[in-house]
């Protein structure tokens, strides 16, 4: 096994590891969000106390994701930590200038229902998505 051969072995069982345990506290952070989410209603009839409980937790949990998604960007090559991070700022700038827009529509009575913030994360994540398979593409 060549200097290279060991290098990109190494590098492969780092970044595998890393998107591992990216997943695993993205999979913790869904779990711990569903259950601030859902258990005052249906597990502990809106206990004050237990609800705070849930919602640090899942703070916790999504700084710890958070954490674990940087980590994960800085194990990447220099090509794919651009390709993701490009993907990034777009979804960002896309998520800031529509969803004040959308906010706006409300606001100026062009439309009659309340904005939702899922409405805003559904477009942010197809953004994302969009912009990271065209980066591939462009960098190919």
């Amino acid at each position: 096994m060549t200097k290279l051969d060991c290098e990109n072995s190494s590098y492969q069982t780092k970044n595998n590891a890393n998107t591992i345990i990216l997943r695993n506290w993205t999979f913790a952070w869904v779990i711990t969000m569903a259950i601030a989410a859902f258990s005052p209603k249906f597990i502990w009839d809106f206990n004050t106390a237990l609800t705070i409980a849930a919602v640090l937790i899942n703070l916790a949990v999504g700084f710890k994701m958070l954490v674990a998604n940087r980590d994960y960007l800085r194990g990447l090559d220099e090509m794919q930590r651009t390709i993701l991070l490009e993907a990034m700022a777009l979804a960002l700038g896309v998520g800031l200038v529509v969803g004040l827009s959308y906010e706006l529509l409300e606001d100026i009575k062009l439309i009659t229902y309340q904005p939702e913030i899922p409405h805003i994360v559904f477009l942010m994540v197809i953004t994302y998505g969009l912009a990271v398979v065209s980066g591939h593409r462009k960098y190919q």
